[in-house]
């Protein structure tokens, strides 16, 4: 089958371990079941893949992806939920591309709870989009941020994928969402958007309630300092940097909560299904390629010249 897959590490050229060719299907465990891919979203977790990050040599050749629409065993329009529980790995769950195939193939195997129907009214590429970046925003909204406790949302750095869904999203909740990009357009984009966009380490005109931080080092300054009195600060990311500085004195004069955020469950993904369909939301796509351009997708996500999601399709 054609697939795209990770056929060495390389932490410092993630792109020369990126190969675009032919694989055996995946296995098919007891439980499992194969989805036909339609649809399929690239991530930030497929540059780290490639760096060795959460992917072991040991694992390669592994189809990278956790993202995808496609079609069920029975031929019913499925969104595929990529967290898979995995006793071997320290958090209790991995997800696809770590320690099992992932999506950038023809076929995936999937355990068959991990099957969610997809809505009328939604594309495979647009349904290709929310498993993980929009699942993630969504969760650190909710979950995490419990955003209905408060009525404003800092976003830093606009324009990658779960930024820019946490835009949309907190948005469609009714919430002022103030945005932070370095690139004036990107601003202009959250603008058109409905958001108000800042230039980063700005001051806000208010303190916020919810901080959605996906930048890290770079920006976490700024984001202790707008945070109102008991604001939740959630981390999905730290693309900038891992290792930043942390005035404490802020944090417990504050009362400030720092919650960590990775992907979320199959019950939030159907939640998530719903909101979008009942308000009428499309996730923001940047560029639509074929599965055979792979290796342009991926240099467009690693250059950062992207505002929403880079998709690629299956005929």
């Amino acid at each position: 089958m054609r697939a795209v897959y990770a056929s060495a590490i390389n932490p410092d050229d993630p792109l020369a371990a990126l190969t675009v060719g032919d694989l055996p299907a995946p296995p098919v465990p007891d439980g499992w079941v194969t989805v036909d891919v339609k649809a399929t979203a690239l991530n930030h977790h497929d540059l780290w893949s490639l760096r060795g990050v959460g992917l072991r040599a040991d694992r390669l050749p592994m189809v990278l992806g956790c993202d995808a629409a496609g079609t069920g065993p029975d031929g019913e329009p499925v969104v595929v939920h990529s967290v898979v529980s995995d006793a071997d790995d320290p958090r209790g769950v991995s997800l696809l591309s770590e320690h099992y195939p992932g999506t950038f193939a023809e076929r995936v195997a999937v355990p068959r709870e991990n099957l969610v129907p997809m809505p009328t009214g939604l594309s495979f590429v647009e349904a290709a989009c929310l498993p993980t970046a929009w699942l993630t925003a969504y969760r650190m909204l909710t979950t995490k941020g419990r955003i209905a406790e408060g009525e404003s949302v800092l976003v830093q750095g606009a324009g990658g994928g779960v930024a820019t869904a946490a835009v949309v999203l907190a948005l469609a909740m009714g919430k002022r969402v103030y945005a932070t990009s370095r690139v004036p357009a990107k601003r202009e984009r959250v603008e058109a958007l409905g958001a108000i966009g800042v230039e980063p380490g700005a001051r806000l005109p208010e303190r916020v309630d919810v901080v959605i931080e996906t930048v890290g080092a770079a920006t976490f300054e700024h984001s202790l300092k707008c945070a109102a009195p008991g604001a939740r600060v959630v981390v999905s990311g730290a693309t900038s940097g891992h290792l930043p500085a942390v005035d404490l004195r802020r944090v417990f004069a504050m009362q400030l909560e720092i919650l960590g955020s990775t992907m979320g469950t199959r019950a939030e993904l159907v939640e998530l299904l719903d909101l979008v369909v009942s308000r009428d939301i499309h996730p923001v796509i940047d560029r639509v390629y074929d599965l055979a351009q792979a290796r342009d997708a991926f240099a467009q996500l690693a250059a950062g010249d992207v505002f929403g999601k880079v998709v690629l399709t299956l005929g």
